[in-house]
């Protein structure tokens, strides 16, 4: 197998999920809150489940209430592998109340 279709397979494979940001305190890092439902084996009630995951922010942008993408990737730290695709809205953005 050459190195560019290696490449390709491994950026095809590359987890991409969408979450909440609930904290931005660190820097150049974001805490995202990863929601799913899932069903409970024996009853068969939804339950949701969540994940808090540390991303990737090179730039400090993302706000608490952000809704973003991120994408799995190497470790940049101890407890970072994910980063920052994009962010999807804004916190506020939309808020007819303000």
């Amino acid at each position: 197998m050459s190195e560019a279709s290696q490449t390709s397979e491994t950026a095809t494979n590359q987890r991409i999920v969408a979450g909440k940001v609930v904290s931005n305190a660190m820097d150049k890092t974001i805490v995202v809150l990863i929601e799913r439902r899932t069903q409970h084996p024996l009853y068969g009630k939804y339950i949701r489940r969540s994940t808090r995951l540390k991303a990737h922010d090179p730039d400090n942008t993302c706000q608490v209430g952000d809704w973003v993408e991120i994408a799995e990737g190497r470790p940049v730290s101890r407890h970072k592998a994910w980063s920052l695709r994009r962010v999807v809205e804004k916190a506020g953005e939309f808020d007819t109340a303000g």
